[in-house]
């Protein structure tokens, strides 16, 4: 499971993912990247919000997540390039069962620097939402918001 980000620096978050797909679990995963891509990072320029991990020969690999070149490189990477991700064999081979068997999505949720400044990414292994369950999530969602701000408010 992912540890609390309290002394992490959030370089991209895939806002969307929570309304569109039901998180069943969210494992923290590293990532193998250029020297390129890292300053790239540190700069705060990513995106992840239409991005998805799955299988390239065997390994869980993370697609279409767009980290911008970096100018003063030399030698720069492909800004869309697939990136292999880092998890326990074990783990990979049970995220990779549940995608191929179940029909699940392994999602992006957050990319950050954990605190020792090393990149991380959290994905969720989620399930699809359809447009009525999306109704009641968002419901849901204001209700236990409104319910929060009248106990506050009684509470004072």
């Amino acid at each position: 499971m992912a540890k609390s980000k309290s002394n992490t620096e959030r370089i991209a978050e895939n806002r969307k993912a929570r309304h569109e797909y039901e998180f069943k679990e969210k494992i923290e995963a590293g990532l193998i990247l250029l020297g390129s891509e890292v300053k790239s990072l540190r700069n705060g320029r990513a995106s992840i919000a239409e991005s998805y991990a799955g299988e390239d020969r065997g390994r869980l690999v993370l697609f279409n997540a767009n980290i911008p070149i970096y100018g003063p490189a030399r030698m720069n990477h492909e800004p869309k390039r697939p990136r292999e991700l880092l998890v326990k064999m074990r783990e990979r081979n049970r995220m990779l069962g549940l995608i191929r068997r179940e029909g699940m999505t392994l999602v992006p949720i957050v990319m950050y620097f954990n605190d020792r400044g090393i990149a991380k990414i959290q994905i969720g292994l989620a399930k699809g939402r359809k447009k009525q369950d999306k109704r009641q999530a968002d419901k849901d969602r204001t209700w236990s918001r409104d319910k929060a701000r009248l106990l506050r408010i009684r509470n004072h």
